[in-house]
């Protein structure tokens, strides 16, 4: 001990007081901060105060590394199949990357298929693959994947704190059931903050600690938590399951004519296309129906004959119903039309567990 500590443990008239914004544990502060803790000794000598003795220290906060990476609607996307990454309507699946560091940094962004049979996150296994996986961070300018707004490939200079959202886009193959699931994981890695426009490059993790005392960005040491996360989120079909039944009757020939009618030349034939959506499936939209009977010897029944039988029927044309006795008012049908023996019609849209019809005469050449 120096005389003059000798004389303050003798007298016992010591004050310590510790100065600063910040322990020096403090979570969440901005690596490089300066953080200095100041000291006041006070005493007396003979019971008379002297000066204080006064001292100071200050260290920089070092940077620790660590990050987040979460699907972001907690089930999977809805897509069907031949659904594209492009407009007006593109499968997307949706992510949260939130920095969890003290300090600004950049995000590389990578993304993966599961691999097929393996569990996916919320519906089944993985039974496909997504083609021209492709991956934008949101602009903020309108939510929601928007192809011609949503163009980064990287997250640039997101906050300490902060979050991004990140899109993962691709093309749905064709001839998919409903139900069937493709998982795609979503990887974010750290990258140096601060480059401005492009991405950074790797942190190095110091094999010492690097501080020496004095204030500035050399001081700062990196500790990674975490250098890099990721998370799984999937698509799933919703597909329509449609089939196709296409039956005919006799409804008059020239000699019977409505009464146990045959298929002679002159008969009158109705022919009835059903088409059926089965249960739990998608709804089928803009459902379209073309028949050609130009090859046939058949002619299209526009027009009923000038002359004949009373029992003869009334020229029909195509109509379309819910059932193939022609009952029933399918409200979303469209335009029905025949143009050099190809018969045309829209149903609209069929539902799930829903059979609607088209119906269309010809006479027998």
């Amino acid at each position: 001990m120096t005389s003059k500590l000798k004389l303050l443990v003798a007298t016992g008239a010591v004050t310590a007081a510790m100065l600063g914004a910040n322990p020096a544990f403090a979570a969440g502060t901005t690596a490089g901060d300066a953080i200095t803790n100041n000291v006041t000794v006070n005493y007396q000598v003979g019971g008379v105060s002297q000066t204080a003795e006064t001292d100071s220290d200050t260290f920089t906060v070092d940077r620790k590394l660590d990050l987040t990476v979460s699907e972001a609607n907690g089930a999977a996307q809805s897509v069907t199949p031949g659904q594209t990454a492009g407009a007006p309507n593109p499968a997307f699946l949706t992510y949260t990357v939130t920095n969890d560091s003290n300090d600004v940094v950049d995000f590389e962004l990578s993304a993966a298929q599961q691999t097929t049979g393996t569990a996916t996150p919320f519906s089944g296994t993985d039974d496909f693959d997504v083609t021209g996986l492709l991956i934008f961070v949101e602009s903020g300018a309108t939510p929601g994947y928007q192809p011609a707004e949503d163009t980064a490939t990287f997250i640039d200079e997101l906050a300490e704190d902060a979050n991004a959202t990140v899109y993962v886009v691709g093309n749905i193959p064709l001839g998919l059931a409903t139900g069937d699931a493709a998982g795609i994981t979503l990887t974010a890695d750290i990258k140096e903050g601060a480059t401005g426009g492009s991405l950074g490059g790797d942190y190095t993790v110091s094999a010492t600690n690097t501080e020496d005392g004095t204030v500035n960005a050399a001081n700062i040491d990196n500790v990674f938590v975490n250098a890099s996360a990721s998370d799984t989120d999937n698509f799933v079909i919703s597909a329509a399951n449609v089939s196709v039944v296409k039956s005919s009757s006799v409804l008059w020939d020239p000699v019977n004519g409505s009464t146990n009618p045959k298929s002679i030349p002159g008969a009158v034939i109705e022919y009835c296309i059903a088409v059926t959506n089965a249960t739990g499936s998608a709804t089928a939209t803009s459902v379209s129906i073309s028949d050609d009977i130009s090859a046939l010897d058949l002619s299209f029944y526009a027009t009923a004959p000038g002359t004949g039988p009373a029992t003869i029927p009334a020229a029909n044309g195509v109509r379309s119903a819910l059932a193939c006795d022609g009952t029933g008012t399918n409200a979303d049908a469209g335009t029905l039309a025949e143009a050099g023996g190809v018969i045309t019609g829209d149903l609209g849209d069929v539902a799930a567990g829903v059979t609607e019809t088209l119906l269309f005469r010809a006479t027998v050449d």
